[in-house]
């Protein structure tokens, strides 16, 4: 046996001649981008969907909560009322949303509303957009996701009648 020759050196162990060009190199890499982009797109936007809804169900749950909280330590029904709207605008700009994307509905179990012992019940909802939809579409199709809370909040049983 002799030692390989500079002849065999020119020739890679597939026999392949290590000076021609491979059409195959690089092939693996091209397909991994192409796929991780087709892949890492939709997920992405997925996650940044599933944040908006999130924020969207904070902002309601806050905004539900603290509405309660306003009716029920407010003077009067009528002052508390708007107590309770600013409130819940105060919880949806917290969470990025506008005062006007959301409404709030009030429901008094007694006459008057602020009676000792009486609950308040507060409806929040929101339509929560869809990411990076253009405005174009939004009135043509239903892409946003809308989201509700409710709160029942006690009127102190111990403190006075307000009307």
């Amino acid at each position: 046996m002799s030692a390989p020759g500079p002849a065999d050196a020119a020739h890679d162990r597939e026999g392949h001649d290590a000076g021609a060009h491979d059409p195959e190199a690089g092939a693996a890499l091209v397909e991994f981008l192409g796929t991780a982009v087709l892949l890492l797109v939709p997920l992405v936007y997925l996650v940044l969907t599933v944040a908006q809804v999130q924020a969207g169900a904070f902002a309601v749950e806050g905004a539900a909560r603290e509405a309660g909280r306003a009716m029920v330590t407010a003077d009067s029904a009528e002052i508390g009322a708007g107590r309770a709207r600013a409130a819940a605008g105060i919880a949806f700009a917290d969470q990025g949303f506008a005062a006007s994307d959301g409404s709030v509905s009030l429901e008094c179990s007694a006459d008057p509303c602020l009676t000792p012992g009486a609950t308040v019940g507060v409806r929040t909802r929101l339509a929560v957009p869809l990411p990076f939809v253009p405005e174009a579409l939004r009135g043509r199709l239903p892409l946003e996701i809308p989201v509700t809370a409710t709160h029942v909040a006690t009127v102190d049983e111990y403190g006075k009648a307000r009307s």
